[in-house]
């Protein structure tokens, strides 16, 4: 007779998950730095497959070089370089570059679902230098930030959703209430507020005891450009409770269905794994894990 396999203990899928959100990248990868500064990474050798005509076309460069002593890829922008034919400032400029760059790699199928959606790029410091599409910010290495909420009935059980089919990334897992990228448009209040009422139809102001819960930090391979990708990225959480009488009902067509269950049974559907790893990893930190 064999022996009956036990699902694993939360803290075990804890200890595990914790190992998973933080693994190094696959190949060796060099500094981007854009206008001097740097914004992300890329696989050594991953610019060989893309044609740099464009690029020379709006007078950027893309060159490997050198930074803080180790083999780096600069993307230089003149000072004096054009966005849509006026003169652009230096956020201005790195933005265009950068889209230009963000172009070059969709045309060659290096990068990730193109969204029409602009993120911010940072520097080491957390300024905003400029911003790029958001399918091409895990091929360059480029953090992200985003934002979720754990929403809970006011007995304590927990608004979870099933995420589409259609999804390009862990479609057909369990997440959070609400889960979603923070573009560069929108501050974090501002990001809360549009991804509640796009993906659960609620006002973030008709929610009660909305506070910050805390972060959760990833750094690990991507698929996206063939495998070499890396995701880095900053998940900001918050808690609500969903008032009495008060239902989530999708808006943008992101998800298949909605559920309210004990706090035990998500503790145990998520060692099961049946939620993503970022909203495991949330949960986790708003179970006290």
């Amino acid at each position: 007779m064999s022996a009956i396999v036990q699902p694993p203990s939360f803290d075990q899928w804890l200890a595990d998950a914790r190992q998973r959100a933080h693994q190094p990248a696959r190949q060796q990868r060099q500094p981007l730095v854009v206008a001097g500064h740097i914004v992300g990474s890329v696989a050594a050798g991953f610019f060989s497959k893309i044609g740099l005509q464009r690029l020379l076309d709006k007078r950027y460069q893309l060159l490997i070089g050198e930074h803080s002593g180790q083999a780096a890829w600069h993307l230089e922008v003149p000072t004096n370089a054009t966005a849509q034919g006026t003169t652009a400032t230096t956020f201005d400029a790195v933005t265009d570059a950068l889209n230009t760059l963000a172009a070059a790699l969709r045309d060659a199928n290096l990068c990730g679902p193109w969204r029409n959606e602009q993120l911010a790029v940072t520097n080491p410091e957390g300024e905003q230098v400029g911003t790029v599409e958001r399918g091409a910010v895990r091929v360059l290495g480029i953090t992200t930030c985003a934002v979720h909420l754990v929403g809970l009935a006011p007995d304590g059980r927990m608004w979870v959703q099933k995420r589409a089919m259609t999804k390009p990334n862990n479609p057909g897992q369990w997440d959070t209430l609400m889960g979603g990228m923070i573009s560069a448009a929108d501050s974090l209040p501002q990001a809360l507020a549009r991804e509640t009422w796009e993906e659960a139809g609620l006002q973030v102001d008709a929610l009660s005891d909305v506070s910050h819960g805390g972060h959760v930090m990833f750094s690990r391979p991507s698929s996206e450009g063939g495998g070499a990708g890396f995701m880095v990225e900053r998940i900001d959480w918050f808690r609500a409770v969903v008032p009495e009488g008060m239902a989530p009902n999708n808006q943008d067509g992101e998800v298949d269905e909605f559920a309210l269950l004990p706090a035990d049974e998500v503790r145990a559907q998520v060692a099961q794994g049946l939620f993503t790893l970022e909203a495991g990893l949330v949960i986790a930190g708003f179970l006290g894990g």
